[in-house]
Formats: C-alpha cells, sequence, structure tokens
C-alpha cells in the first residue's frame, strides 16, 4: 500500500497522461514494433548489438541507426506504446497563446512544443512521453494541467526553427535604428582600409546606424556578446545574457556583408579578407562609458560570422563582497590574497567568472607600494596599476616566455591568465617559492581537481604541496527576476531532498517569466564558490599524490563546502532556483 506522499505523486503523474485516462500499463515498445510487422527479429537482434556496443542509446535509436525503423515509424509505436496520440507536426498549428505559456528556453531545452487549448488543459507534444519528471516541471510552469500527443524529435525542432526563423524585415530595421545616431557610439583610433566597394557600403548611414544601434542596445540590456550569423534568407543578431543566448532580430542577408565589413572598419580588420580568420578589438565611447569590443570573424559556408565580446570595466569595479561570497568564503579568500607568497587558483569552465574574480582580488591589493604584473591572452581590461603583458603566440611571446621575463622585473605579485601547460606551470611554482603571490587559472570542474591536473601537467607532488595555498572554484548563476518572483511549488521528491540537506522548504522561490527578464524568470547572476584551503593536512596527502575522489572525500570531511552546497545555499536565501543550481553544477561533484 503506497503512503500518503507515494500516492499523492501517483496522482499528480497521472494528471499528466490525462487524455488517456483507459491507458493500460505501457508495454514495451519492441512488442509494439514486432506486432505491427516493422522489424523482424533478425533486425531486433542487430540493434540489440548496437546497445551493446553504445549503452547509452535507446533500442529505438539503435533501430533507426541501422536503418531497420524510421522516426516516424518509431514514434507512432511510442504513440501506442503508451496510449497516446500521434501528431506530424506543422507550424500551423501552433496556437499562439498556448506558446507563449511555457519559456522559450525551456520549449527548446527540452524538445517539446505547446500546441493549443482544450478547454483550460494544454496540449503538449514531446518525443519522450517516459520522462515524468520534465513533463511534471512541464505543467507547474505552465500552471494549468497538461494533455499530451506524441511527435517525432525532428518534427518538433523543424516547427521550433520555423517559429525562431521570422525574419525583421528593411522596414522594421528602419524603425528600429531611427532614433539611434551616428555619434551614439563613438569610436576611437578609426583607420579603415581603402577599399572603394566594401568600404562605400559599410560607411553607408543606414548601415552604420544599424551596427551602432546592434551595440548600443547590447550595452543597454547588459549582453556580454554579440552573435551576428548569416544565413541563406537572413541572417540572426543574438545576445547573450545572463550566459543564454537571446535572438534580438533577423534582418534580411543583403545587408550582412554590409553589417560585417562595418565592424571590420571599426575594428581596424582587412575587409577584403574573407576567406580567413580575424581578431580585432574596437575602443567605443558609450553615453560617456568607455567601452571595449573584442571582434571575431569567422568564415562560414553560408558568409562570414561576427562575435563581439563587450569588456564593460564596471563588471569588475563591484569589488569581491558583491560577487555572491558569503561572509566566512570571502574572508578566508582575503586572508589568502594577502599572503606574500605562493599560488592562489581560480577554476571553473568559460564563462564562469574566474577573469572578473582575479581582477577584483588585484584591485584589493595596494598598487602603489606593489610591483603588479598580468600576463594575459588576451589582456581584456586594462587596469591602471599593474604591468599588463599580452601573449603573443606568432611572435613566440608565450605565458612560458613572458612569465620567465617578468621574474626579471623585480615583480611582488603576479597573475597569470591561464596554467596551460607543463613549463607555465613549473615557472609559476617556482615563483611562488622564490617570494612572489602568483594568482591564475585552470578549466577544472571542482577545486580539489585541480591538484590533480597540476599533477597530470607534470608538475611534481611535493612542488605543489609546498607552493599551493588555495584553490577557488566557481559558477556563475541566474538570479530569479525580482519582478515576478513567487513561491515555488515543491515535488515530493524535491520537498524530501531539501529536508535531508537541512534546508528550507519554505523559502523557495521561482520567477514566472515577465517582460522584464524576456520571459525566463531570470535577472542578473551572482556566484557560488567552493573554497579549498590547503593547510599541514592537505599538502601531507598531496605529496602522497592522492586520487581525485580521495581528495574530494577529504577535503569534505575537513569541512570544505561544495559548489552545489553553496548552490543550495543561495536556493535557501531566495536567490535562485533549485532548476539552475541542478544546471550549472552538473558537472560538478
Amino acid at each position: 500500500m503506497p503512503n500518503p506522499p507515494a500516492q499523492a505523486e501517483m496522482e499528480k503523474l497521472d494528471l499528466l497522461y490525462e487524455p488517456d485516462a483507459q491507458a493500460q500499463q505501457p508495454m514495451r515498445v519492441e512488442d509494439v514494433i514486432l506486432r505491427r510487422g516493422l522489424v523482424d527479429n533478425k533486425q531486433l537482434d542487430a540493434a540489440r548489438q548496437v546497445l551493446v556496443d553504445a549503452p547509452g542509446k535507446t533500442l529505438g535509436q539503435a533501430l533507426i541507426e541501422t536503418g531497420a525503423l524510421s522516426e516516424n515509424d518509431l514514434m507512432n509505436c511510442v504513440a501506442e506504446q503508451y496510449g497516446l496520440p500521434f501528431e506530424r507536426l506543422n507550424r500551423g498549428m501552433i496556437a499562439e497563446e498556448a506558446f507563449k505559456l511555457l519559456p522559450a528556453e525551456f520549449i527548446r531545452r527540452n524538445l517539446l512544443l505547446p500546441l493549443r487549448m482544450q478547454g483550460n488543459m494544454l496540449i503538449v507534444a514531446t518525443s519522450d512521453p517516459a520522462n515524468i519528471f520534465v513533463l511534471d516541471e512541464t505543467q507547474r510552469k505552465a500552471g494549468r494541467s497538461i494533455s499530451l500527443v506524441v511527435a517525432t524529435a525532428a518534427d518538433i525542432r523543424k516547427v521550433l526553427d520555423e517559429l525562431s526563423n521570422g525574419t525583421t524585415g528593411a522596414n522594421e530595421v528602419d524603425s528600429l535604428i531611427q532614433d539611434i545616431a551616428e555619434s551614439d557610439v563613438e569610436i576611437m583610433e578609426e583607420q579603415a582600409e581603402d577599399i572603394p566597394d566594401l568600404e562605400q557600403e559599410a560607411g553607408e548611414s543606414p548601415v552604420i546606424r544599424f551596427v551602432n544601434y546592434v551595440i548600443f542596445n547590447a550595452v543597454k540590456e547588459g549582453a556580454s556578446d554579440i552573435h551576428i550569423e548569416p544565413g541563406e534568407h537572413n541572417f540572426k543578431v543574438r545576445y547573450r545574457i545572463d550566459g543564454i543566448l537571446f535572438d534580438l532580430m533577423r534582418p534580411p542577408q543583403s545587408l550582412q556583408p554590409a553589417v560585417v565589413s562595418r565592424l571590420k572598419i571599426m575594428a581596424n580588420l582587412d575587409i577584403s579578407e574573407r576567406r580567413l580568420p580575424q581578431d580585432g578589438r574596437i575602443q567605443a565611447m558609450i553615453h560617456g562609458r568607455h567601452i571595449d569590443l573584442r571582434v571575431s570573424t569567422l568564415p562560414l559556408t553560408t558568409g562570414e560570422k561576427a562575435v563581439i565580446r563587450i569588456l564593460d570595466n564596471r563588471s569588475i569595479l563591484i569589488g569581491l563582497e558583491k560577487m555572491g561570497m558569503d561572509a566566512d568564503t570571502l574572508a578566508i579568500f582575503q586572508k589568502q590574497i594577502d599572503r606574500p607568497h605562493g599560488i592562489i587558483l581560480v577554476t571553473g569552465p568559460t564563462g564562469s567568472g574566474k577573469t572578473t574574480t582575479l581582477y577584483s582580488a588585484l584591485r584589493t591589493m595596494d598598487g602603489t607600494s606593489m610591483n603588479i604584473s598580468t600576463v594575459e591572452d588576451p589582456v581584456e581590461y586594462h587596469l591602471a596599476f599593474a604591468n599588463q603583458v599580452q601573449v603573443s603566440d606568432k611572435i613566440g611571446l608565450s605565458f612560458s616566455a613572458a612569465l620567465r621575463s617578468l621574474l626579471r622585473q623585480d615583480p611582488d605579485v603576479i597573475m597569470v591568465g591561464e596554467i596551460r601547460d607543463d613549463e607555465t606551470a613549473r615557472i609559476s611554482v617556482q615563483a611562488s617559492l622564490t617570494g612572489h603571490l602568483v594568482l591564475s587559472t585552470l578549466h577544472t570542474n571542482d577545486a580539489p581537481s585541480s591538484v590533480t591536473r597540476l599533477i597530470n601537467i607534470g608538475v611534481e607532488p611535493y612542488l605543489i604541496s609546498a607552493s599551493l595555498n588555495a584553490v577557488l572554484a566557481q559558477r556563475l548563476i541566474r538570479c530569479i527576476c525580482p519582478h515576478c518572483k513567487g513561491p515555488a511549488t515543491l515535488t515530493t521528491e524535491m520537498t524530501d531532498f531539501m529536508v535531508s540537506q537541512g534546508l528550507p522548504t519554505d523559502k523557495v522561490f521561482v520567477g514566472a517569466g515577465c517582460d522584464k527578464c524576456r520571459k525566463t524568470g531570470y535577472a542578473g547572476r551572482s556566484g557560488i564558490f567552493e573554497l579549498l584551503l590547503i593547510d599541514d593536512a592537505c599538502r601531507d596527502l598531496i605529496v602522497g599524490n592522492p586520487s581525485v575522489t580521495d581528495l574530494r572525500r577529504f577535503c569534505k570531511e575537513r569541512g570544505m563546502v561544495s559548489l552545489r552546497e553553496s548552490g543550495f545555499a543561495k536556493v535557501a536565501a531566495g536567490v535562485t532556483t533549485i532548476d539552475e543550481i541542478l544546471r550549472v553544477t552538473e558537472d560538478a561533484n
């Protein structure tokens, strides 16, 4: 007899499959396939052999891979297996009021599609009716009961692509840029090559105003990157905001070459070279603020793609105390960067805020009485109090070569953009052992993994033990939008998990999605942190070349707060959501 919480959960799951109240316990999909005569036992055995070699696949995927079954036939069988209707989809079937009930990011990530309303019930197409947890989350986000139909993943993707491919016509572009002046984005030290055709087209007033609008609006929206991507009939302009890409517009393809050429002129690049990647830099003044723009172009089969990284000096002026560290972590980290020598590492994937943390740490130091030097690739922000070296492999100025030269410049503090190889790691260790404080980054998933990464690079364990002071692993999480923030409804499973972690269940919030947060429910970002302090006991363990599992267990036993634990503390404080922490810490242990 199921207990009351389990019974409630079963009733909730039954609700997900409501149009099918008569459906019985699902049979196996291979039974349906065989009964329909779509494959024979020999083809089924061949598919099962694929599963032996690739256990992560499903039987259906294996049948499609061996050519025994089409995706359309497979999903027909899956629909029968679960007693659900099967539908072929097209864009005309999508009702706007139904589609708006779910965030676009959630729809594309989980490959499901709101189709229409049936009374107060939302009809949703999915290619994975077995994924109870996603469907339960779909019902919660929609705020109403849902009813399922089965569709192929290809159909869902095709409709989603068509829905996102709404082009921005020339008239709409004109209306967007009519209030933008050429002086709104002032380019400093602009130089252009004398190539008449492309230069003339890129220098026309509408193109200049369009590029200015894209940059001006990106800075206003708080975007970190601008993507300009060519297509066959139009080109996409997308912003990365809070780590997620959003479509801005899709202007006519005829405008795209002039836009890229305009960016090349602004970045002092060769506008006649369209076959090779190029990188440049734009220094702009927007509303009295100095903004650095990194421009990277890449030739694609459909044209040149351009990505603009927006570097706003205000992002490194926030200070360590405003990055989201709890008081204990901040106090310990601050004490470590005040030490006269040793190595401090900041780890995490690309886009996790490592550089901002290092710059914020350098800003707490006294640049008047200390010689602070950096080696970076590229130099992202200019620091008035530091001597910054730009790495250039083309001329042989690598991290290790620049680091060797810096050591002859009487430094007190050295920041190395990234430890990439054995030589850079060894020089950094030697610098720390000879009385210098070295700050650097590594690409590892958590703090304990940094020790084993250094060992794998080639640094002897006893040198790591002697030189390493602390490792800070970090991630950036999206914060709940304050304009649509409200209490979350937790499943029984999630409630039990929160209770097991000693976290309150009555202070969990989510964002419903509003115009101010682009319907995502999130606005702004904060950090979560995992600080590994290397004490004497930890040094003794490192000398023995421990496995990352043993080191992680040892650190947790000694009180290290993991990234996920730090994240759930943010959930308990009402800063972010459970879904966001699970997404960001998926690769962390």
